[in-house]
């Protein structure tokens, strides 16, 4: 995911109740969906990080030498500005931009 090309808010904002449940006609269900998506967003948002702080670290056992990088300084801050995981699934699910689907299970009892 192209965490550049996010449009959601990076606060949060009240949202009409009737947006959240168009789609599910379950506020519940609409709620899980998203939480569902955060989660994966922040898998991904922390994977995405490390791999790239990963580039500057050092494996010393010296622990007073403290190196001051501003390139890693500056991907830490880059991450730290972005909207929270709820925020950008919220935005994914508000613009129907989020793949669904019930698992309708039949329950029939034989006689």
């Amino acid at each position: 995911m192209d965490f550049k090309k996010v449009v959601a808010p990076t606060s949060t904002t009240t949202i009409d109740l009737k947006q959240i449940d168009k789609e599910t006609e379950n506020i519940y269900e609409s709620v899980v969906i998203i939480g569902k998506r955060a989660n994966k967003i922040a898998v991904e948002m922390k994977q995405e990080l490390n791999r790239k702080l990963e580039e500057f670290a050092y494996y010393t056992d010296n622990l007073e030498e403290v190196f001051e990088n501003r390139e890693q300084i500056e991907i830490s801050k880059f991450y730290e500005r972005l909207p929270k995981p709820v925020l950008i699934s919220t935005q994914e699910f508000r613009d129907d931009k989020l793949y669904f689907r019930k698992n309708i299970s039949d329950n029939i009892t034989e006689l």
